[in-house]
């Protein structure tokens, strides 16, 4: 398994965690944080939206044009599970995703108002 990962979420057993699909409005994705191995990331993909849609499949860059939002739902975690005393949801997989909605969103490309992810609660 990834190291980073490990030391993010090594203590939980994601098997034992309920997991549906929810649907997220898109201004909760702007300031949802990844593990601390990951940190910046998401941010990093924020910065050009547009290249890491083309180096994708066509199919995604015409699902974004068509639809404003990704083709496969990203993964969140209750942040709880990490911290009983914290609140919100973090992306567990889906950066490139979670960066890519948050640089439409500045530079105002199309965008759906909603988002639907995979959210694991305790």
């Amino acid at each position: 398994m990834n190291a980073g990962f490990t030391r993010d979420y090594g203590g939980i057993d994601l098997r034992q965690i309920i997991w549906r699909l929810e649907t997220i409005p898109a201004a909760d994705f702007e300031q949802m944080p990844t593990g601390a191995s990951d940190a910046g990331c998401i941010e990093s993909y924020a910065a050009e939206p547009v290249y890491w849609v083309k180096v994708r499949p066509p199919e995604v860059g015409r699902h974004w044009e068509d639809h404003g939002t990704w083709l496969r739902p990203p993964l969140l975690l209750d942040r709880r599970l990490l911290d009983p005393a914290d609140s919100g949801l973090q992306v567990l997989e889906g950066r490139t995703r979670v960066g890519v909605l948050r640089g439409r969103l500045r530079e105002q490309l199309r965008v759906a108002p909603a988002h639907q992810a995979w959210v694991g609660r305790p």
